[in-house]
């Protein structure tokens, strides 16, 4: 396995975890671990069976199947520090929380090499931020998308982010923490409040579009209008609807309230 040195963590398969892919299964049994983090070792070459090397994250795992992953020691982080200005709402020696604009994109990647949330965290944090993510995520613990406005927390060491990963990973089934969305959309939704469970994964017609698809994981968002916008016919165009998720799928916000024919206001991609 490439890894020189590192932590070994160890998975075993049981009878209900029959069938299932290495990454979901991974997830399942690690919670200290995103899915992404787990398929990224993966590909990585850092997930052994047998002392047989496994880089396909598809893998179908089988009863009694036990897993090795190989978790390299935290890196420091790459990216450069930036002086962006930052709104601070909650700031301890174990996280901080940051009211994130839209516009903002939360960590480098192809295309946003620079300019982004992570650069704005080093130069605020130095050295404090949690290195688990990796070196191009440090601290962070859940995002939102780059135009998408809203609260942001951050972890600045290692048990920090361990633990609220594995808050946000429950999102508030035992846990007090709950993550809560306001979106404008077209129209009404009826009934005013609801539930939307439909699975979602990738579109076959667009590969960075996620769609409602009945080979998808399961996605549930708890929804609520809480206000009424009317033109000056006096009729209803638009609302401001309330979302809670009970899971956290790729846009899923996006993808649910476009399904039941209310899209978000301004949103491009559809």
């Amino acid at each position: 396995m490439p890894s020189v040195d590192g932590k070994i963590k160890t998975a075993v398969a049981d009878v209900d975890d029959a069938g299932l892919r290495l990454d979901r299964f991974l997830a399942l049994k690690l919670n200290d671990f995103s899915r992404t983090r787990l398929k990224e070792l993966i590909l990585a070459g850092e997930v052994s069976l047998s002392g047989r090397t496994i880089r396909d994250p598809e893998h179908r795992v089988k009863p009694d199947d036990r897993f090795k992953v190989r978790v390299p020691p935290a890196r420091a982080a790459t990216p450069k520090p930036e002086k962006i200005p930052l709104d601070v709402v909650y700031e301890d020696r174990d996280l901080i929380v940051i009211d994130k604009p839209a516009g903002l994109v939360v960590h480098p990647a192809p295309g946003n090499a620079a300019g982004t949330l992570v650069n704005a965290l080093i130069a605020h944090c130095g050295k404090t931020l949690s290195g688990i993510g990796g070196e191009k995520r440090p601290g962070i613990v859940h995002r939102l998308d780059k135009d998408t406005s809203g609260l942001l927390v951050v972890a600045k060491n290692d048990i920090a982010h361990r633990k609220l990963a594995a808050q946000f990973a429950d999102h508030g089934k035992t846990g007090g923490l709950r993550r809560g969305y306001l979106a404008l959309v077209w129209g009404v939704p009826s009934p005013l409040q609801g539930i939307i469970d439909q699975p979602i994964g990738r579109d076959p017609r667009s590969r960075v579009k996620m769609s409602v698809r009945s080979n998808g994981r399961r996605a549930l968002t708890h929804y609520k209008v809480r206000k009424i916008f009317k033109g000056h016919d006096g009729k209803p165009i638009a609302s401001l609807v309330e979302c809670r998720l009970e899971t956290g799928r790729t846009h899923q916000i996006r993808v649910h309230l476009e399904k039941i024919g209310h899209p978000l206001l301004g949103d491009e991609t559809t």
